[in-house]
């Protein structure tokens, strides 16, 4: 069963065409990987699928609801929740804070509970920072909960900003370039916790330039490029696939005739 499915999904910049007409199917539970060049389209394709961006034509359906033109924060409360290319943290406040805000957005409440604090108000409270706690122990981060976010080295602010979105409870996990400016070591740690993420039963679709990342942690791959998808499958068939070596390689393709 496919969570995600977009089916001729087309977005135009006046005469640019940044996606052209894509189609793509991300079973429920897998963990699927969008790769392709700079200029790909990538980052356009996950900007019109978690609502940050509208598409020009063609359709987008979560979990068997058409979302093409659902407002962002509407696609978010669904279950479908990105993190960003450039690390997005709120600044001023603690590595738990940060984790914190990402549970609110599966919890109650209002001005009246904030001012009153009615029992179920302060159990809720307690058992968001139990989650942040739970998410930090997961990514390794639980040592720097009180650290000031801004001061975690990049490679952690990248697991923070991984565990601040797992705490929205998502069905969906979109991951856009996370392992962009990492070291082996780091990449190699976030992988492993991507994997424990999709093991845990959530879905994953991730945008990376690493190929030799996605090609040994995704099960199945698309490729884009100049906006247009030109080959699905397995790691196996995308290696091998001569669209995709002469996409990456700048090779021409040639024909016998």
């Amino acid at each position: 069963m496919a969570l995600l499915r977009t089916k001729e999904l087309t977005k135009r910049f006046d005469g640019l065409v940044a996606n052209n007409a894509i189609d793509l199917e991300v079973p429920q539970g897998s963990l699927f990987a969008v790769i392709g060049p700079n200029g790909a389209g990538k980052t356009t394709f996950f900007s019109m699928v978690s609502g940050f961006l509208s598409s020009t034509s063609g359709s987008i359906e979560f979990d068997g609801r058409d979302i093409t033109r659902v407002p962002q924060h509407e696609i978010a409360a669904m279950g479908l929740v990105r993190t960003f290319q450039l690390v997005q943290l709120f600044k001023g406040m603690s590595v738990a804070e940060n984790v914190e805000v990402g549970c609110h957005l599966a919890t109650k409440g209002g001005v009246a509970a904030s001012l009153f604090r009615p029992a179920w108000f302060r159990k809720q409270e307690l058992e968001v920072r139990e989650r942040a706690h739970e998410l930090l122990e997961f990514v390794g981060l639980s040592a720097h909960a009180d650290l000031d976010a801004e001061l975690l080295p990049y490679g952690q602010q990248r697991l923070l900003e991984v565990a601040r979105a797992m705490a929205a409870k998502p069905k969906l996990l979109l991951l856009d370039e996370p392992a962009a400016g990492l070291n082996t070591q780091e990449t190699e740690g976030l992988a492993h916790i991507i994997q424990k993420i999709n093991a845990q039963g959530t879905t994953v679709l991730l945008i990376e330039h690493d190929v030799a990342l996605v090609t040994r942690i995704a099960h199945r791959i698309a490729v884009l490029d100049f906006g247009r998808k030109i080959a699905e499958g397995t790691p196996e068939e995308i290696k091998a696939h001569p669209e995709v070596i002469a996409a990456y390689l700048g090779v021409e393709e040639t024909s016998n005739a």
